[in-house]
Protein backbone atom coordinates (compact mmCIF):
# COMPACT_ATOMS: atom_id res chain seq x y z
CA UNK A 1 0.00 0.00 0.00
CA UNK A 2 1.25 3.47 -0.92
CA UNK A 3 0.29 6.54 1.09
CA UNK A 4 0.71 10.13 -0.06
CA UNK A 5 0.69 13.10 2.32
CA UNK A 6 0.69 16.68 1.05
CA UNK A 7 1.91 19.71 2.95
CA UNK A 8 3.00 23.29 2.34
CA UNK A 9 -0.31 24.90 1.48
CA UNK A 10 -1.37 28.20 2.95
CA UNK A 11 -2.38 31.77 2.21
CA UNK A 12 -0.35 34.04 -0.06
CA UNK A 13 -0.88 37.28 -1.96
CA UNK A 14 -1.02 37.53 -5.73
CA UNK A 15 2.41 37.32 -7.29
CA UNK A 16 3.73 35.28 -4.39
CA UNK A 17 5.21 31.79 -4.30
CA UNK A 18 4.62 28.53 -2.49
CA UNK A 19 6.25 25.11 -2.51
CA UNK A 20 4.02 22.12 -1.93
CA UNK A 21 5.42 18.79 -0.78
CA UNK A 22 4.06 15.29 -1.16
CA UNK A 23 5.60 12.58 0.99
CA UNK A 24 5.52 9.15 -0.67
CA UNK A 25 5.50 6.22 1.80
CA UNK A 26 7.04 3.74 -0.65
CA UNK A 27 7.39 2.88 -4.34
CA UNK A 28 5.39 -0.24 -5.14
CA UNK A 29 7.02 -0.56 -8.57
CA UNK A 30 10.03 1.00 -10.29
CA UNK A 31 7.94 2.37 -13.20
CA UNK A 32 5.48 5.08 -12.22
CA UNK A 33 3.81 8.39 -12.91
CA UNK A 34 3.48 11.10 -10.25
CA UNK A 35 1.27 14.14 -10.61
CA UNK A 36 -0.17 17.27 -9.06
CA UNK A 37 -3.82 18.24 -9.38
CA UNK A 38 -6.12 20.86 -7.93
CA UNK A 39 -9.83 21.20 -7.40
CA UNK A 40 -12.21 24.01 -6.60
CA UNK A 41 -15.57 23.10 -5.00
CA UNK A 42 -18.14 22.44 -7.69
CA UNK A 43 -15.57 22.02 -10.45
CA UNK A 44 -13.72 19.06 -11.94
CA UNK A 45 -10.29 18.10 -10.68
CA UNK A 46 -7.67 19.75 -12.88
CA UNK A 47 -4.31 18.26 -13.77
CA UNK A 48 -1.31 20.58 -13.41
CA UNK A 49 1.92 18.67 -13.86
CA UNK A 50 3.26 15.13 -14.01
CA UNK A 51 6.61 13.37 -14.02
CA UNK A 52 7.35 9.75 -14.75
CA UNK A 53 10.04 7.39 -13.50
CA UNK A 54 12.30 8.38 -16.41
CA UNK A 55 12.02 12.05 -15.51
CA UNK A 56 9.79 12.98 -18.41
CA UNK A 57 7.70 16.06 -17.62
CA UNK A 58 4.19 17.08 -18.62
CA UNK A 59 2.52 20.41 -17.85
CA UNK A 60 -0.98 21.76 -18.30
CA UNK A 61 -1.47 24.97 -20.24
CA UNK A 62 -2.91 26.61 -17.12
CA UNK A 63 0.49 26.69 -15.43
CA UNK A 64 2.41 28.16 -18.32
CA UNK A 65 3.78 31.63 -17.72
CA UNK A 66 5.61 33.36 -20.53
CA UNK A 67 4.92 31.32 -23.70
CA UNK A 68 7.58 33.18 -25.69
CA UNK A 69 10.23 32.21 -23.20
CA UNK A 70 8.86 28.72 -22.65
CA UNK A 71 8.63 29.25 -18.91
CA UNK A 72 6.13 27.68 -16.57
CA UNK A 73 4.66 29.26 -13.45
CA UNK A 74 4.70 25.88 -11.75
CA UNK A 75 7.46 23.28 -11.63
CA UNK A 76 7.19 19.64 -10.58
CA UNK A 77 10.25 18.13 -8.96
CA UNK A 78 10.74 14.57 -7.74
CA UNK A 79 13.36 13.77 -5.14
CA UNK A 80 13.54 9.98 -5.40
CA UNK A 81 15.89 9.30 -2.45
CA UNK A 82 13.81 11.53 -0.17
CA UNK A 83 10.57 9.99 -1.50
CA UNK A 84 9.11 13.44 -1.95
CA UNK A 85 7.31 15.12 -4.81
CA UNK A 86 7.31 18.91 -4.95
CA UNK A 87 5.27 21.54 -6.74
CA UNK A 88 6.97 24.91 -6.89
CA UNK A 89 4.47 27.65 -7.66
CA UNK A 90 5.41 31.17 -8.70
CA UNK A 91 3.48 34.26 -9.83
CA UNK A 92 0.39 33.00 -8.06
CA UNK A 93 -3.00 34.35 -9.11
CA UNK A 94 -6.33 34.45 -7.30
CA UNK A 95 -7.60 31.79 -9.71
CA UNK A 96 -4.94 29.41 -8.35
CA UNK A 97 -6.94 29.18 -5.12
CA UNK A 98 -7.89 25.51 -4.72
CA UNK A 99 -7.25 22.28 -2.87
CA UNK A 100 -4.07 20.75 -4.25
CA UNK A 101 -3.54 16.98 -4.47
CA UNK A 102 -0.67 14.75 -5.38
CA UNK A 103 -1.29 11.41 -7.05
CA UNK A 104 0.63 8.31 -8.10
CA UNK A 105 0.24 5.30 -10.34
CA UNK A 106 2.77 2.48 -10.39
CA UNK A 107 2.95 0.46 -13.61
CA UNK A 108 4.86 0.42 -16.93
CA UNK A 109 1.71 1.69 -18.67
CA UNK A 110 1.41 4.61 -16.26
CA UNK A 111 5.03 5.56 -16.83
CA UNK A 112 4.61 5.36 -20.61
CA UNK A 113 1.39 7.41 -20.80
CA UNK A 114 2.17 9.85 -17.98
CA UNK A 115 0.39 13.14 -18.67
CA UNK A 116 -0.55 16.13 -16.53
CA UNK A 117 -4.25 16.05 -17.44
CA UNK A 118 -4.86 12.31 -16.99
CA UNK A 119 -7.00 12.40 -13.82
CA UNK A 120 -8.35 8.90 -14.40
CA UNK A 121 -4.85 7.47 -14.76
CA UNK A 122 -4.03 7.70 -11.05
CA UNK A 123 -5.27 5.34 -8.35
CA UNK A 124 -3.36 6.65 -5.32
CA UNK A 125 -4.25 10.10 -3.97
CA UNK A 126 -3.28 12.24 -1.02
CA UNK A 127 -5.72 14.08 1.22
CA UNK A 128 -4.93 17.50 -0.25
CA UNK A 129 -3.53 20.80 0.98
CA UNK A 130 -5.36 24.12 0.61
CA UNK A 131 -3.84 27.05 -1.25
CA UNK A 132 -5.50 30.46 -1.00
CA UNK A 133 -4.30 33.40 -3.07
CA UNK A 134 -5.67 36.83 -2.28
CA UNK A 135 -5.26 40.20 -3.96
Amino acid sequence: QVDLVESGGGSVQTGGSLKLSCSISNYSYYKYCLGWFRQVPGKKREGLAAINSDGRLSYADSVKGDPEKGRFRFAIVHDYPEKTLYLRMNSLRTEDTAMYYCAAEFSPTAAHSCRANDVLGFSVWGQGTQVTVSS
